[in-house]
């Protein structure tokens, strides 16, 4: 049987835990997240796009990756090598490797009046931020006042542990 390699370009499932059990992303449907931040009716239909809600921001089914191609995490890609089509394996890949550790740093408070006068966010909105080199990033809205709005610019899943339970499922022809 053939044994997936280097430069393969292959198919996998996978569902990815927390140290709590929770699934933060799946490709197998029916694999439901619970996640406290995940809006089900969302998830269900496919409309979520938030990435660390458990949802996976994907719809379910199969990925396609290349291995070494960094189109996923390494240690997935590294630990495909030599495994043959239905084989499963279960990776853990610690924080420092994943997202890193939560930085309080990253969570911030701006004033209502420094924001622009049609922003309306809510509590677990994810948005985009100009900083002062124009450049976005990514943050959540954590607490809405009146006066002010306090974002966490972390990702979602910095501090935590990801494990991952996947299959190969197929070896694809070269292109």
């Amino acid at each position: 049987m053939a044994q997936a390699q280097q430069g393969d370009r292959v198919t996998i499932e996978y569902t990815g835990t927390l140290d709590d059990g929770s699934i933060f992303d799946s490709t197998l449907e029916g694999d439901e997240c619970n996640s406290e931040d995940c809006d089900s009716e969302e998830c269900e239909s496919g409309e979520c796009d938030d990435e660390g809600c458990g949802c996976g921001g994907h719809e379910s089914g199969p990925m396609q990756l290349t291995i070494g191609a960094a189109d996923f995490f390494p240690q997935i890609e590294e630990a495909l090598v030599g495994m043959a089509p239905g084989e499963k394996k279960t990776i853990v890949i610690p924080v420092d490797d994943a997202f890193g550790d939560y930085d309080e740093e990253k969570v911030f408070t701006v004033a209502r009046k420094d924001l622009p006068d049609d922003l309306d966010p809510e509590i677990g909105d994810q948005l985009g931020l100009s900083d002062e080199n124009d450049e976005t990033i990514g943050v959540t809205v954590m607490e809405v006042t009146e006066e002010s709005i306090t974002f966490d610019a972390n990702h979602p899943l910095a501090g935590e542990n990801l494990t991952f339970e996947f299959q190969l499922v197929e070896i694809l022809p070269a292109q």
